[in-house]
């Protein structure tokens, strides 16, 4: 743990921090990327979890609107850009040892790929997979590119 988040240990409360001071001490994991936990920031329902490089963060935090980096895609991914489901930032909290973020969002919509809700819709009971939510809007009309549904 870097000597930053000792120090955030031991600080009081509504002690202020440079945020950049801050940014340089996250611990981004060896491929430069932290987990980011996406939660609605009026009822708490946990709803996905996508990683950040260090300009997805930084542009999520000045612009409000969130962005991850897209492993798959091995480039920025704003939040709705291809579905129109975005994620507006409401807060952003590090945990206490500066390796995984937690973001209060509005979130507009589905926010998982499957068109439910959440990600998180796989329940693990007893010796059964059970499954909690029907999606909210049909997958293939949510990715469905505008020029393809005339």
């Amino acid at each position: 743990m870097t000597d930053t988040f000792k120090q955030l240990e031991r600080a009081e409360l509504d002690s202020r921090v440079p945020l950049a001071e801050v940014l340089e001490a996250v611990r981004f994991n060896g491929d430069g990327l932290i987990p980011a936990i996406a939660q609605q920031h009026d009822s708490g329902e946990v709803l996905m979890m996508a990683w950040m490089n260090r300009e997805a963060l930084e542009e999520t935090l000045a612009t409000g609107r969130v962005c991850y980096w897209s492993r798959s895609r091995g480039k920025l991914w704003r939040k709705g850009e291809s579905s129109g489901q975005q994620q507006h930032l409401r807060g952003a909290s590090l945990d206490c040892d500066g390796d995984t973020l937690l973001l209060q969002v509005e979130q507009t919509g589905p926010a998982c790929h499957t068109g439910r809700r959440s990600c998180f819709y796989v329940a693990l009971e007893n010796s059964e997979a059970r499954i909690t939510s029907e999606p909210l809007i049909d997958p293939e009309t949510l990715y469905r590119k505008p020029a393809e549904g005339r």
